[in-house]
């Protein structure tokens, strides 16, 4: 399971660590959010769960007269995130469980994720809590995966791992593919109270390599980060180097010229605030 103390403790310094390749293996998916985004005025923004910051600094440059607030429980990323931000005066990054953050003023017209929902320990709680804070007729909008199986950067790679050896929490359980059902989304959703809940789908480059290198390049990342990287740092030596020489094999087969590129799929869920 991949839950709040996991983000507080190894897994977030592990994505601080190496934030700028997972923007890279996001980019389609930040783009189509930023999209979205755009479709009405902003005033304040929430991005919840916003990591490293690369969708609140995005969003802070393209509204300056909006306030962003990015929340993540995760001090690494929010360290990371505030580095980043630079001279920009309109964002700021918190220490903080969006699940219960409650700033005074905090009204947010927009409430945004990039595959940061999908780790509430209560969704049902955390999404109620959402909407309580949001501005009447606030925008929710965030991105998670579809199904593990239209995802071959997870499954094709959880393959490679020895029997019995799992990869992905279970069904429900919070984690990657959490949110992957759309009806188990919008019963959560509309128990907490949004109303006009829609679903988009996106299928998106996974971009795990480039440059010089790419199968190295991507080979690091995979084995930094990801559904197998735990697991596979778990195997025996001689487990291990047979998994790392079939992960090899599967990206190079993967390369495109200076990229290793794998297909990805995701939701991109949107919904509204009562009046």
């Amino acid at each position: 399971m991949t839950g709040r103390s996991d983000w507080e403790g190894r897994t977030g310094r592990k994505w601080a660590d190496e934030w700028r390749r997972t923007d890279r293996s996001f980019a389609g998916v930040t783009q189509r959010l930023l999209d979205r985004a755009r479709q009405a005025p902003l005033r304040q923004i929430l991005d919840v769960g916003c990591g490293a910051g690369e969708l609140s600094l995005a969003l802070a440059r393209e509204h300056p007269r909006s306030r962003v607030d990015g929340v993540d429980v995760s001090e690494p990323l929010v360290v990371a995130a505030r580095e980043r931000a630079d001279t920009l005066t309109n964002v700021r990054f918190t220490l903080a469980d969006a699940a219960s953050w409650n700033p005074e003023g905090a009204a947010p017209d927009l409430l945004i994720s990039r595959h940061g929902v999908m780790f509430f320990d209560d969704p049902a709680a955390a999404f109620a809590h959402l909407r309580a804070i949001a501005a009447p007729s606030a925008r929710l909008l965030f991105s998670c995966f579809r199904d593990r199986a239209e995802n071959p950067w997870a499954s094709g790679i959880a393959d490679l791992l020895p029997p019995g050896v799992a990869s992905v929490p279970p069904p429900g359980a919070p984690g990657p593919f959490a949110f992957a059902d759309p009806a188990h989304v919008e019963a959560i959703l509309a128990q907490a109270g949004w109303r006009e809940i829609a679903f988009e789908r996106l299928d998106f480059a996974y971009v795990a390599g480039a440059g010089g290198d790419p199968v190295a390049d991507a080979l690091t990342y995979f084995l930094a980060i990801g559904p197998a990287a735990a697991a596979a740092a778990e195997l025996d030596p001689d487990a291990r180097s047979h998994f790392v020489d079939r992960l090899e094999r599967f990206l190079t087969d993967r390369r495109d010229g200076s990229i290793v590129a794998l297909e990805a799929a995701a939701w991109i869920v949107s919904a509204m605030a009562p009046l």
